[in-house]
């Protein structure tokens, strides 16, 4: 079975390598001088080749099984930032990931420059409460230095028996030393659906990730807030989007439909036209045509740029806030059989109904927001993009776009673009902090 998702962001590595070339003696390195590059199976029988050198040559008795996961892993990660092997344990540990109860600090994280980089802390975590913030660098988990692990190597490392406590030492921009924080460890319930009614006349709905818990978490949210506030006074709803990593690409789908009678929420597009796959609304609006407000920034990524995308292109909603991360990719899980985990492939970019791309773009709003930013977090929150990320796939049509602002202030009475969204909504206009965008009109 395969199982598509929108992962938020995939690991960067760099490696190293001091190396001492053999001689034409060895038979292996002049050899195969001469293989072409487009011939498969000689470049298979040269990985036999050197896997066998290697097995029969280096200074200690290397682990077979080490060393086709490190070949495994090597060569799906060269792809592209967001594809990549997961052995067993890394494969049972997303799984509870996406069924959204897992034990830990509450953090997504990815790698850069060989350190752990925290995309986001999520909401009401051990790591949220500690003060970790997003572009936070981890140099060390323990005392031991992060540089030379791979990515699933620091996480484990960071996970541990519940109430047991780990410290992290943490390189934050613009602070004159590392930081050293102890977090208590818990079993972390990601509640990916948060709402209250705001003034008495708005609903207020905030996505922090898409797991298999959001739709039925939305579904009960604008019960109850239909249930609180009588039709004629609710005035419309906002959605938070925002530093909402993504996840599940049927889940994107669902959120979108709760707010769409009908029609297209994304297409993928993969190497051929006839992969080609149209996701449609479906189940009608849940809200019977209030007006919307969605909220996005630099961190809003994957599904929450496939939901924000159609919002926009149906006119179902403004957008209000900064550009989107811009990860227009698809990832396919494709189990490997029992014991030899899965690969998660990019096999697709993804598409918005008007028929644009988000890969290396982002979801442009239709009124830009800045926050005012402390000056101890000024020029650390602006998230780096998915055109900054490493052999990242290219945006195909239009121009790459850079990363954009991510912070969202801790207080609600400091946070412009929720109040912006409030005022909107009571029909006062909004100070932008550029031109409104374009909206583009589809077909219903």
């Amino acid at each position: 079975m395969r199982k598509s998702l929108l992962f938020p962001l995939g690991a960067l590595t760099g490696a190293c390598l001091t190396l001492l070339v053999a001689s034409p003696h060895g038979g292996v390195w002049a050899a195969r001088a001469a293989v072409s590059a487009n011939d498969a199976y000689s470049q298979l029988n040269l990985f036999g080749e050197v896997f066998e050198r290697v097995k029969a040559s280096y200074v200690e008795k290397p682990d077979n099984a080490k060393l086709v996961e490190g070949a495994i892993t090597g060569m799906v990660t060269s792809l592209d930032p967001h594809s990549r092997y997961m052995n067993a344990k890394a494969w049972t540990e997303m799984q509870e990931t996406t069924s959204g109860e897992f034990g830990g600090l509450g953090i997504e994280v990815t790698m850069e420059d060989g350190l752990v980089k925290v995309v986001s802390p999520i909401d009401d975590t051990p790591a949220s409460k500690a003060g970790l913030m997003s572009g936070d660098l981890i140099s060390k988990i323990d005392g031991e230095a992060v540089q030379g692990m791979t990515l699933e190597q620091a996480v484990n490392k960071m996970k541990g028996p519940v109430d047991t406590q780990t410290k992290l030492t943490i390189v934050r921009k613009g602070a004159d030393a590392p930081l050293d924080v102890a977090i208590k460890r818990e079993i972390i319930h990601v509640r990916p659906v948060r709402f209250h009614v705001e003034n008495g006349d708005i609903g207020y709905i905030r996505i922090t990730s898409f797991n298999e818990q959001t739709t039925d978490g939305l579904k009960k949210a604008i019960a109850s807030i239909t249930k609180d506030v009588s039709q004629d006074k609710l005035v419309g709803y906002v959605v938070d989007l925002r530093n909402n990593p993504g996840g599940l690409l049927d889940q994107a789908v669902s959120v979108s439909s709760a707010f769409l009678q009908r029609g297209e929420v994304v297409s993928t597009r993969g190497r051929s036209p006839e992969e080609t796959q149209r996701f449609t609304a479906h189940g009608g609006d849940l809200t019977k045509g209030k007006p919307l407000v969605v909220l996005v920034n630099g961190g809003s990524a994957s599904a929450s740029e496939i939901v924000a995308g159609a919002l926009h292109d149906h006119k179902r909603a403004t957008i209000i806030g900064t550009r989107s991360f811009g990860k227009g990719s698809v990832q396919t899980i494709i189990p490997l059989g029992a014991g030899n985990g899965a690969l998660a492939l990019t096999t697709a970019r993804y598409y918005t109904p008007s028929g644009r791309s988000i890969q290396a773009q982002g979801i442009a709003p239709d009124v830009e927001i800045l926050q005012d930013v402390p000056p101890e977090l000024k020029g650390r929150m602006d998230t780096m993009a998915e055109s900054q990320m490493r052999g990242h796939l290219s945006a195909g049509e239009g121009g790459e776009q850079t990363g954009s602002q991510s912070y969202v202030p801790p207080k609600a009475e400091d946070d412009k673009a929720l109040h912006a969204a409030f005022d909107f909504l009571h029909g006062v206009t909004v100070n932008a902090a550029a031109k409104p965008a374009p909206k583009t009109s589809v077909p219903n």
